[in-house]
């Protein structure tokens, strides 16, 4: 599926960017150490993609979930083969012992970033899941921080959201104050953080579920009221590496809008993305009537 038709683009965000500086960009790269925390979640496949792609020194990958570590080993031995340093994958929840103990096994990397997060504002409705939001994305980042500035790493980059500017929800809020904690920590180890738009098809968004919802043979729903900017899975790592690397400390790095990045409805990439793939769209006036006539379309 070509995505960027369907958020209104024809052209990368960061094409000259990567151009003009694909060679330190590849010199850095091949000469550094990398952990990635979160890596095999949307935005740090494709960050630990760019980073791979570039032969580092070594690069360790750490997420809770053990089967998208194994698709993210499985896709770069597809797409890129293999390199010359240390490529390792690990199934561990950063709040852990064990992540503690992998740690302080080893812990020597020039560049930490952090990708991990809890993103969803529905995560907020209870207060169990509310907690686990504030230790993940504000407890589990400051542990991460002080473990980088005990073993002596150069640069830790944390990703962020556009929701922390001016939160209206606890979600953006966690994020905001992860910020704060990082600003608090720049005078011991270089910071940058970029706060993100919407990745368009990454796991768990409204978008993802398009594709769930046609393989189910279910309606999709898409409010056209809400309008937001997206960035594709391949421009969020490209973001993440470059403010990673020529980021000064304490900067926050965000897409700038322009007309090549502008806000979408969610209405208008769901009629592009159901003609994208052959359907014509049928627009219901509830949501009973979306599943009667997926039922009757069904049988036909």
């Amino acid at each position: 599926m070509n995505i960027l038709p369907l958020i209104g683009r024809h052209q990368e965000l960061f094409d000259d960017d990567i151009k003009n500086h694909e060679e330190e960009l590849k010199r850095i790269v091949s000469t550094s150490r990398f952990l990635v925390i979160g890596g095999a979640g949307s935005i740090g496949q494709a960050t630990t993609k760019e980073i791979f792609k570039r032969n580092p020194q070594k690069l360790h990958v750490v997420d809770i979930s053990e089967n998208n570590l194994v698709e993210l080993v499985r896709d770069v031995r597809s797409s890129f083969g293999y390199i010359d340093g240390d490529f390792r994958t690990f199934a561990l929840d950063i709040g852990s012992a064990e992540y503690d103990a992998f740690i302080q096994a080893d812990g020597a990397y020039d560049y930490v970033l952090n990708l991990s997060a809890l993103k969803h504002v529905r995560s907020e409705k209870d207060p169990y899941t509310l907690m686990r939001m504030i230790n993940v994305n504000i407890f589990n980042t400051d542990k991460t921080i002080q473990q980088s500035i005990a073993k002596g790493v150069k640069k830790y980059f944390c990703v962020s959201t556009d929701k922390a500017a001016n939160p209206v929800n606890m979600m953006g809020a966690s994020k905001r104050i992860m910020e704060m904690f990082l600003m608090r920590r720049s005078g011991q180890i270089d910071i940058s953080t970029a706060r993100f738009a919407n990745v368009a098809f990454s796991d768990g968004s409204l978008l993802h579920g398009f594709n769930k919802r046609i393989e189910k043979m279910q309606p999709i729903v898409a409010p056209n009221d809400i309008k937001r900017y997206f960035v594709i899975p391949k421009e969020s790592g490209e973001l993440c590496l470059m403010s990673c690397i020529f980021g000064a400390n304490r900067d926050v790095f965000f897409p700038k809008l322009s007309e090549s990045l502008h806000l979408i409805t969610f209405a208008e990439i769901a009629e592009k993305y159901l003609k994208q793939l052959g359907y014509e769209p049928y627009i219901c006036q509830s949501e009973d009537e979306a599943r009667d006539k997926v039922a009757a379309l069904s049988k036909e």
